[in-house]
């Protein structure tokens, strides 16, 4: 065999052993400072429970503002990344532009972007939208938060950021065999239904919700302890009458049992439908007789109300032209807008909360950790009850001298081993489920009934995110959601909402002032270097050859 020959086939022989190498050892790398592209553990377990084909369609194909192509892109990056993970995970991109009816059918709203390219303002229609089906389930994933932001560039930064959430949030919704249950309690004056339908109709989607009344305590509180044991969550929404020791003692041994609760406490009784009518009310103290069971878990909501100079905005009449009256929006300060905390998962990049005659949460010390979750501005000002509130007060003359109360906590997630608010104390009944301690457990207090009221137009539920006269967007029902996915999160994909990715964008601004700069250089220098190597070349060549 002649040594070409052998060179030969020991490259052939080469390639083929890297090749069975490369197809057995397949490994991807990020190379990325930020870790881009590198899933989480929980996403990989979540993707681990995949074993049937699953197939995620996502209609952002075709042509659209060239900004938005970054979230194109950055969506079938994360998504090849997840079928690497699992070859069950199947992907498609289709254009919307000849379905866009039947997606609008099917729940998946359009969103209106406003372009600005080349010094010119256009409207483009996108569909960000995806739909995911398994076995003979399907849903939808929106790509773009209706959180309210400053610009589309933060808008898009937050899509990126939310990608890995949204899409492992959506395959545990729909691989999942078993939904965790949550009891809706009432038999205290609690909200109706209809005031809850907007936030309880998503909570559905993703839990088996029930309503739970605490009246039967009365005549078998201990079955009906066992029966509220059963259940994963306790919502209790604006309740207005007195609870008894055994309603108490039931909730208390539900919470040490390891149950989750969700607290929405007026401490104050102030009504703007009652302000509304009569134009004058008297704000109270409302005993709700749960002050020992929340001190007992380290929080005390007090019986003051608040008023903040950022605050939501109510329709007055403020006159008529002709017999017909003419309403102009106020800011009512009693109605405090208030901003999350930006660095936990439940509510980051969340719009504006709007909260009703709220009143501040104190926080006392042991040794269960406490999170603020909802705080006011800094310009804040304490009204002590009993008190009359008029609606004139509203052209009163703001000095922002009388708001120096400083920050206001409205809501808290507290996390940790809860003791018994009955510990070393007589029990109101007896039961063989009495515990001391809960272990790990977590609960939120919001010092607010009305934070998931919605308002009711033409006897139909209204959207929670929305005020229907004034046209506000407010971030109440994203924050109701994700606290209850905080609360039932035992796989740790709320945690991923607080993921962080530098992007960089396009300064538009610097890209216009430097427009002429650039082109310049990549368009007129490269055809000048390129002239004056032509006339050297012909120079020197001229020189060699003439001679």
């Amino acid at each position: 065999m002649n040594k070409k020959l052998k060179n030969s086939l020991l490259l052939f022989i080469s390639l083929v052993i890297v090749n069975v190498c490369t197809q057995s050892f397949y490994k991807r790398i990020d190379l990325t400072v930020d870790q881009h592209f590198t899933l989480s553990e929980a996403s990989k377990e979540i993707i681990s429970k995949v074993n049937e084909p699953l197939f995620i369609t996502v209609y952002l194909d075709g042509e659209f503002p060239s900004e938005f192509k970054r979230l194109q892109l950055e969506t079938r990056q994360h998504l090849e990344e997840l079928a690497a993970e699992n070859a069950h995970i199947k992907i498609k991109f289709e254009s919307p532009d000849q379905q866009g009816d039947v997606l609008i059918k099917r729940g998946m709203i359009p969103s209106k972007l406003t372009v600005q390219e080349a010094g010119k303002l256009s409207e483009a229609i996108i569909f960000p939208w995806a739909e995911i089906s398994y076995q003979k389930k399907s849903t939808s994933v929106s790509l773009l938060s209706t959180t309210t932001l400053s610009s589309q560039e933060e808008q898009l930064q937050n899509a990126i950021e939310n990608l890995e959430y949204r899409f492992s949030n959506a395959i545990n919704l729909i691989t999942k065999t078993t939904q965790k249950r949550v009891a809706v309690v009432t038999g205290n004056g609690e909200l109706q239904d209809l005031y809850l339908y907007s936030f309880l109709s998503e909570v559905a989607k993703k839990y088996r919700l029930a309503k739970f009344t605490l009246d039967s305590v009365s005549e078998n509180p201990q079955q009906t302890l066992k029966d509220l044991n059963s259940l994963d969550l306790a919502i209790i929404a604006k309740p207005t009458e007195k609870f008894t020791a055994k309603e108490k003692f039931t909730l208390d041994q539900f919470i040490t049992n390891g149950g989750k609760t969700l607290w929405m406490l007026d401490n104050v009784q102030a009504d703007l439908d009652s302000l509304m009518a009569n134009g004058k009310m008297l704000a109270y103290p409302r005993d709700l007789n749960l002050t020992d069971l929340l001190f007992t878990y380290g929080v005390r909501i007090n019986t003051t109300l608040i008023k903040d100079l950022y605050a939501a905005k109510i329709p007055l009449a403020t006159g008529n032209i002709g017999n017909q009256p003419q309403f102009q929006n106020l800011e009512w300060l009693y109605h405090p807008l208030v901003r999350g905390n930006k660095n936990h998962a439940i509510t980051k990049n969340i719009s504006p909360v709007r909260l009703q005659f709220t009143s501040p949460i104190d926080t006392l010390k042991n040794k269960i950790k406490k999170t603020p979750l909802l705080v006011s501005s800094l310009l804040t000002q304490k009204i002590g009850t009993p008190n009359f509130i008029e609606l004139t007060s509203i052209a009163d003359k703001i000095l922002e001298t009388d708001y120096q109360s400083g920050n206001q906590l409205f809501a808290v997630l507290l996390e940790g081993n809860f003791n018994s608010a009955y510990k070393n104390r007589v029990k109101p009944f007896q039961t063989s489920l009495y515990k001391e301690q809960a272990t790990n457990n977590k609960m939120i207090v919001i010092a607010d009934g009305d934070i998931g009221k919605n308002q009711i137009l033409k006897e139909q539920p209204f959207d929670l995110n929305k005020d229907k006269w004034t046209g506000q967007q407010f971030g109440n029902k994203d924050f109701l959601l994700n606290a209850v996915d905080y609360l039932l999160d035992d796989t740790g994909i709320i945690h991923l909402r607080n993921k962080t990715l530098k992007i960089n964008l396009l300064d538009k601004q610097k890209a216009s002032k430097e427009r002429l700069f650039w082109q310049f250089l990549n368009v007129i220098l490269p055809l000048i270097v390129l002239f004056v190597f032509g006339i050297v070349f012909n120079f020197l060549r001229y020189r060699k050859y003439a001679k």
